[in-house]
Order: structure tokens, then C-alpha cells, then sequence
């Protein structure tokens, strides 16, 4: 990064055109981590793994937390999807966090220049937090609120939460770009990670459909190595493994060419998710620290 805050954002970005293929992972900030924490993890994920993007997941509502994830992301040369997050509570706290982030994204001269996007999730649609009317407003009023920092807004959702509102086309015609689910391991259709391709390609298309043209990225994107209470399939033929993993994101990687074939040069992809001590089952990383299995998908073809 440079060595002082440039004074204008144009320019600076690539073009989405270039995103596609693996572009980094999600990273769940709800142990609050240190500032010194998130240097040490940003780095490894940017030099280990060639990433350009991490994608928030949960919530840390210290104050300032969002200002040490723009320092570590500075520091590292990384962009972030940052995160309004509801929760599973159905409380209105995700209000609060929503003026927390404009205001650290409208007042921290550093964070327009890391800030790719703004998303509300996670599965607002799916969980039901908000009529599909309501969050396509606060949508519009986001992106109103981030318009003076060139900020753009999304909502992390399932094909499933849009399907099952009738496609909630309003919601899909107010964000920016379109943040993506693809959790195979769920469906009733499921057998194996490395089959998962027609299940991946079914919602894929349905929002390239429904989208109009918009750039789409899979950011909650994985298959879990791991079985617990809340995370069980629905399909006789699914097992929660690493091989499984494995299985799935070598599949992804194989299927960089198709990707790049979709709206906008193409469908960047993020690993859900950096560690399992974030998320049990889900992680690259096993809880000690250690890959579960080689990583290292291609980032360009």
C-alpha cells in the first residue's frame, strides 16, 4: 500500500472484470481478535495463499474493531467485504452495528481505500429477519448513507431465501453486485464434494437469471469436514469430511474456466472459512493451526 492516504478512490480498484477464481476467505471476527491477531492472520492469508479479499463473517462489536480490520487490512494489502451482521436472535442490534460501520467507513480516511463492499447478512432472507420490501430499503438507504465514500452494498443470502419470497426480485434489483450462499452439503440432492458441480452450476444460474448482469461472488462458500447439532445434511449420500472438503474446492478450482464465464468477467470465490476455530468443520485450518488438506487454488486462468 502506498505510504500515505491517497486522496481520491479513482482508480484505485481493479476492475471486477478481473475478479474471478479464488479470491480469498471468510473470516469470523466474533472473537474480537487483536489487532496484532488480525496482522498475523491477514498476512497468511495474503502471501500463503495468494488472496485479494477477506469476507467478514459475525460480529465483534467492540468499538473500534472495524478501524484495527482497515489497519490490518491496510497493512496487508487486502480488500474487504465487510458485514452488517443480524445474527439468530431476531433482536435489532444489527442496527446499531450498521451505524458503527457507516460510521467508521465514512470517518477512517483508510477505509473507502479497503472497503470492496458492504454486506447484510448473513442469510437475512433465509432467517427472516426482514420483510424482502424492508431490506431492499435499507438497501437503498445504505448505499444512499455510503455514496459520498463510493462504497457499493449487497446482501449475503441463499438462492433458497430469495426463491421461497417469490425471488424477492426488489432486493436483487437494489444491491450492487450479488454475494452468494453455496452450501451443497445442505441439499437433499447432495452425495459428494467433488460431485457437487450441478448444485453449485443450479443456483449459479438462477441468479445469473435473475440478476441482471450484476457481478456475483460465492462468499459463504464451503463443505463442512465435521458434523454438528446445527450443521447436519439432508441427504442419506452427504458426509461431513475432509475428504468431502477437499473434494469441494478442488471441484471449484477445476471449474475456474466455467466461472470465468460468468456476468462481468466472471464469479470470484472465498473459502468459508479460514479456521475451524472459527466455524467447527468449515475451516482450511484445523484447530491447531495445521491445513486439514494442500490448498492452494488458482486465483487467474
Amino acid at each position: 500500500m502506498p505510504s500515505s492516504v491517497p486522496s481520491s478512490t479513482d482508480g484505485w480498484w481493479c476492475s471486477p472484470n478481473t475478479e474471478y477464481a479464488f479470491l480469498g476467505f471468510s473470516y469470523e471476527v466474533t472473537a474480537c481478535q487483536s489487532l496484532t491477531k488480525l496482522n498475523s492472520d491477514f498476512a497468511d492469508i495474503k502471501n500463503t495463499f495468494g488472496s485479494r479479499y477477506v469476507r467478514l463473517y459475525g460480529a465483534c462489536d467492540r468499538d473500534g474493531f472495524y478501524d484495527d480490520i482497515v489497519s490490518a487490512a491496510w497493512a496487508t494489502g487486502l480488500g474487504v467485504h465487510a458485514l452488517i451482521w443480524f445474527g439468530f436472535d431476531g433482536g435489532d442490534q444489527w442496527m446499531t452495528r450498521r451505524d458503527s460501520l457507516v460510521s467508521s467507513l465514512t470517518s477512517n480516511p483508510k477505509a473507502k481505500f479497503v472497503t470492496r463492499g458492504v454486506q447484510f447478512g448473513s442469510e437475512p432472507l433465509f432467517d427472516n429477519v426482514l420483510p424482502h420490501s424492508e431490506l431492499a430499503s435499507q438497501v437503498t438507504s445504505l448505499k444512499s448513507k455510503l455514496l459520498g465514500v463510493g462504497i457499493p452494498v449487497t446482501v449475503s443470502e441463499l438462492a433458497y431465501g430469495y426463491q421461497e419470497r417469490g425471488g424477492a426480485q426488489d432486493v436483487l434489483d437494489a444491491i450492487d453486485f450479488i454475494n452468494v450462499h453455496i452450501l451443497p452439503f445442505f441439499s437433499a440432492l447432495a452425495t459428494f464434494g467433488a460431485a457437487a458441480w450441478p448444485l453449485v452450476e443450479t443456483d449459479m444460474n438462477w441468479f445469473i437469471k435473475h440478476g441482471n448482469g450484476k457481478k456475483m461472488y460465492f462468499d459463504e462458500n464451503g463443505w463442512p469436514s465435521i458434523a454438528s447439532p446445527g450443521v447436519q445434511p439432508n441427504s442419506i449420500l452427504a458426509q461431513a469430511s475432509v475428504a468431502n472438503e477437499e473434494g469441494f474446492f478442488s471441484m471449484l478450482d477445476s471449474h475456474c474456466e466455467d466461472l470465468k464465464l460468468g456476468p462481468q468477467g466472471g464469479i470470484g470465490w472465498f473459502a468459508h472459512i479460514y479456521s475451524d476455530e472459527q466455524e467447527p468443520g468449515y475451516g482450511i485450518y484445523d484447530d491447531a493451526g495445521k491445513k486439514k488438506f494442500p490448498f492452494k487454488p488458482r486465483t487467474s486462468c
